[in-house]
């Protein structure tokens, strides 16, 4: 009974005030009786309130409850909704302090919450937390110190002790692309409608002229067949994107992908937007699969488009981990040419620097684009861009915004070379790496260069 009772500020603050009171007794005798049967009657009131607290509730284990409602596994780089319900069976009021000792990983100590509950109230506690690292995260217990109307003791429950919760990659931003493209409205996420300069030669439908169509799609034989009350109804050949396209995220796992960004590392970013892009193409009925390297080839999955394709790339990009060396674009050339068999769309996550960090892979790159559809991705500085669009007010400001152009001037010559090759290139800032990924895998498909 003692280890669940805690004293609350209300009770030292009048122990401090009966100290000065009895020596104020001290100096002036009077006071003393009044002081005393004060004192007794503030002990009778803390006896009360103790026994408020810990009195047995007739019919119930407990005379308080609480539960955390945690998902199972959580979204990296998301805001996550947690809740804590909270359940009041004391016949009274009761003020509430509620500690959630979440994993050390968000590295936060400010996870408290006040509430009044009345008699048999119940309610509902929500928050969010975002990690930036994928792995298992240990949550502790739920504390909840309970008071009285007096407000002099705290007695602690402890609910929901220990729970192990998987971080896997952004999956609540694949739903929300998936939702976005099913109802038409991939625009409200950045991904721009493209407009289609030609057609696919996939025949799929007849279909009547509608205010838009490509007057070139008319079926003038179908036409002359086919009439209204009002004359001759114009008939169009509907064509539909070529399906069954493979698809690979090359996700580079060397050292430059572990550099930060708004709490995540590069290798997220690059993860997160890999599950959304796979799970687009293949509701564009293409096939998706995913290949992880370093310095050797990590995790492969052969493009398909059967069920529960996604559920094993998730698997696969969950457990990537960046290895500090130096990515060894031979042997990605070699596993490529060994693996993958058909013309393919290869979009690689990486990140160069400089002009001759590209010039040493730049020969391996050649070749796969020769072969496939090489896309390279790789992202601004944007810690360098806030510095050149800050005015300089001094010397080394000066000298610092001139280093700082020089770097940002290397990644668009970078973007050059790539192109003078015949290499689609996509230069982006983390944030914006999932929809820029996205609108260009529309556009390749829509030109039909897969």
């Amino acid at each position: 009974m003692i280890r669940p009772l805690f004293v609350a500020l209300r009770l030292w603050f009048l122990l401090i005030a009966f100290v000065m009171a009895f020596v104020v007794a001290w100096v002036f005798p009077l006071l003393l009786p009044l002081v005393q049967i004060t004192f007794g009657v503030f002990l009778l009131l803390v006896g009360i309130d103790g026994w408020l607290l810990f009195r047995p509730t007739p019919g119930k284990q407990t005379a308080f409850f609480a539960r955390r409602d945690v998902p199972d596994r959580l979204s990296n780089g998301d805001e996550n909704p947690l809740t804590i319900y909270l359940e009041n069976q004391y016949p009274f009021r009761t003020d509430v302090e509620v500690i959630d000792e979440i994993p050390f990983q968000f590295q936060r100590r400010d996870v408290l919450f006040r509430d009044r509950l009345s008699a048999h109230e119940t309610k509902a506690i929500r928050y969010e937390l975002r990690p930036t690292r994928r792995g298992e995260y240990s949550f502790g217990a739920v504390n909840v110190f309970v008071m009285t109307p007096l407000g002099f003791l705290k007695r602690r429950y402890q609910f929901e002790v220990g729970k192990l919760v998987a971080v896997y990659p952004s999956f609540l931003q694949m739903r929300q692309y998936e939702l976005l493209a099913a109802t038409n409205r991939l625009s409200e996420a950045g991904i721009k409608r493209i407009r289609r300069v030609g057609h696919s030669m996939e025949f799929e439908q007849l279909r009547p002229y509608a205010t838009g169509d490509d007057v070139r799609t008319i079926n003038w034989r179908a036409t002359a067949r086919r009439t209204d009350e009002q004359g001759t109804a114009l008939v169009v050949n509907a064509f539909q994107d070529e399906r069954s396209q493979p698809v690979y995220c090359l996700i580079d796992k060397g050292r430059p992908m572990q550099s930060p960004f708004d709490g995540l590392t590069l290798l997220d970013y690059a993860i997160n937007a890999s599950l959304v892009l796979s799970n687009v193409a293949l509701y564009k009925q293409d096939r998706a699969g995913v290949l992880t390297f370093s310095s050797q080839i990590g995790q492969f999955v052969p493009a398909d488009r059967r069920a529960g394709q996604i559920g094993r790339i998730l698997d696969v990009l969950y457990r990537q981990k960046t290895r500090f060396q130096e990515s060894d674009y031979e042997t990605l050339y070699a596993s490529i040419k060994t693996h993958i068999r058909q013309r393919s769309l290869l979009l690689l996550f990486t990140n160069f620097e400089t002009v001759n960090g590209l010039r040493r892979q730049l020969p391996y790159l050649r070749r796969l684009a020769k072969d496939h559809l090489l896309l390279v991705i790789f992202f601004e500085n944007t810690a360098l861009r806030t510095l050149i669009d800050q005015p300089a007010q001094d010397t080394e400001q000066v000298y610092q915004k001139t280093i700082a152009e020089k770097f940002a001037f290397e990644k668009k010559q970078i973007v050059r070379e790539l192109q003078q090759y015949g290499i689609q290139t996509i230069l982006t800032a983390p944030q914006n790496l999932t929809a820029n990924t996205i609108n260009r895998y529309l556009e390749l498909k829509a030109r039909g260069a897969i």
